[in-house]
């Protein structure tokens, strides 16, 4: 594994995830906000006790496809009467939301160890979600004016997040997933990881050992390695569940061979979680583009310098 030179690495694909759990969207320029991309995991599904789902119990929302309007991703795009987030899936009808903020509250809403309130987008939504899962369902937005999630405190602190898991950005590379492609008999796509930034120009798992880098003048710093659970083995065209890829990533990605000298947690790594420094600078133009160079300020030389 090798340095990844400032002048290889660029950005290769940004995705964007409306809905938590659901389908993603390939943007070409993305804005960041304090707690991530404009836009990501601000809406979720959540049963009838306000209980997030999760492609981790529901693989189906892997077949929800959320549209917003092209220039909803531009720096500076405030959301008109006429704008929608449109919700797609196989055998149901097209869903229309407005992107204007409805005033409904749902209370009691919880996800990870986080519970509080939220924006409830209304009946027809409710029963549209009803109907695609068989259960009672609502759908949520984030409520920025009253609420606030952490980013894990372990690792660090003063950022926030809307309903991501943990942090407000994924980034892997290309290389790893090639690297990964070589080792399976069907290869997988990068969808399976989720990732907000995509990097090519790098040699593979060469982002494991970024401590800093800066992208269009944007200084993102490493939190810690993505650990991955079976949503990774969730089909995204079919939602079906396989072994793959985290049985052959178990071989060579576990903690046990990462970090042996830590206890056997069984974790298995795929990706690092970054946080972008400026993005409570509300003077500071904060977008960035597929096609930006990547430049590597500082990286250590093994795992026994990253927090996993």
């Amino acid at each position: 594994m090798g340095e990844c030179e400032a002048a290889e690495a660029k950005v290769s694909s940004m995705w964007i995830y409306p809905l938590k759990s659901c389908r993603g969207i390939s943007v070409p320029e993305a804005a960041l906000t304090s707690t991530g991309f404009r836009w990501d995991r601000e809406w979720m599904v959540v049963n009838a006790r306000g209980r997030a789902c999760t492609q981790y119990v529901e693989p189906s929302l892997t077949l929800v496809e959320p549209e917003l309007p092209h220039e909803a991703f531009t720096e500076g795009w405030e959301p008109k009467k006429g704008s929608f987030l449109v919700i797609k899936a196989p055998g149901m009808d097209v869903l229309k939301l407005p992107l204007v903020a409805p005033s409904a509250i749902s209370n009691g809403v919880s996800l990870m160890e986080w519970s509080g309130s939220a924006l409830d987008e209304g009946d027809q939504a409710s029963e549209w979600f009803t109907k695609f899962l068989g259960k009672p369902c609502r759908l949520v937005r984030f409520n920025e004016a009253t609420e606030n999630r952490s980013a894990n405190p372990s690792y660090v602190s003063g950022y926030h997040i809307k309903f991501s898991a943990e942090y407000p950005y994924l980034l892997v590379s290309q290389k790893s997933l090639d690297a990964l492609n070589e080792q399976l008999e069907e290869p997988v796509s990068i969808m399976r990881f989720r990732p907000n930034i995509v990097v090519e120009g790098c040699e593979a798992y060469a982002e494991d050992l970024w401590k800093e880098i800066e992208i269009n003048g944007l200084t993102f710093h490493s939190t810690q390695l993505c650990y991955r659970c079976k949503v990774t083995r969730v089909h995204p065209e079919t939602a079906a569940l396989g072994p793959e890829p985290l049985e052959t990533l178990s071989k060579f990605r576990s903690n046990k061979v990462l970090h042996p000298e830590m206890k056997p947690l069984g974790r298995i790594y795929f990706g690092q979680y970054v946080v972008c420094t400026e993005c409570s600078d509300e003077e500071k133009k904060k977008s960035i583009r597929v096609g930006d160079s990547v430049d590597v300020l500082k990286m250590v030389s093994s795992y026994a310098h990253v927090s996993v």
